[in-house]
């Protein structure tokens, strides 16, 4: 099974690559569960949205902490249910907490949820995020420059290890990035 974790800024594309890469592995006859963070099919991604959209210190709290249910919740529910899980946005989501405890968190995630060699961050300017995201209806509270230039400081400290797409290019571009990889990762040992 290829656990596979679509990460990154807002605006970079996640949700367009995941389904590129959903696509990918559809078309050669696999099953592929996507599951994208925070959902909308149980209390725990609804509340996580809720408090997103919402200002404050309690805000950030309750935000972190559905999330976080939410995402093991998907695990715990999906986990070897398909030949592919594609999970966006998953680990990333502490890096909207102050580093120190964003690091420990991770340190302590990484031992208890899965996490494998199909990790990728897609990465993105902060001035092109902000554009990206300007056509949006809603605005959650970290939509902003001075959290997005700290958040995506913190975020690619955290990304060690993970392939780090930049997504300033075009979908095609980028999306071929991720296929060479994965071309590379799916090769028979």
């Amino acid at each position: 099974m290829r656990f596979i974790i679509i990460d990154g800024l807002d605006g970079s594309g996640k949700s367009t690559q995941a389904k590129f890469i959903e696509k990918r592995y559809i078309s050669r006859g696999e099953g592929v569960i996507l599951r994208e963070h925070p959902s909308i099919d149980n209390s725990y991604g609804l509340k996580a949205k809720k408090a997103l959209l919402g200002r404050g210190k309690l805000n950030r709290i309750k935000a972190s902490i559905y999330y976080a249910l939410d995402v093991i919740r998907s695990v715990r529910k999906y986990k070897g249910k398909s030949d592919n899980i594609i999970m966006v946005r998953y680990l990333m989501g502490l890096a909207y907490l102050p580093l120190p405890l964003a690091q420990l968190l991770y340190s302590f995630f990484t031992r208890m949820l899965p996490t494998s060699q199909y990790m990728f961050f897609l990465d993105l300017e902060v001035e092109e995020s902000l554009r990206r995201m300007s056509s949006r209806e809603e605005t959650e509270m970290f939509e902003n420059r001075d959290d997005l230039i700290k958040v995506r400081e913190k975020a690619l400290k955290l990304a060690q290890g993970w392939y780090i797409i930049n997504t300033a290019g075009s979908i095609g571009e980028v999306n071929q990035k991720i296929n060479e990889i994965l071309d590379e990762l799916d090769k028979p040992c």
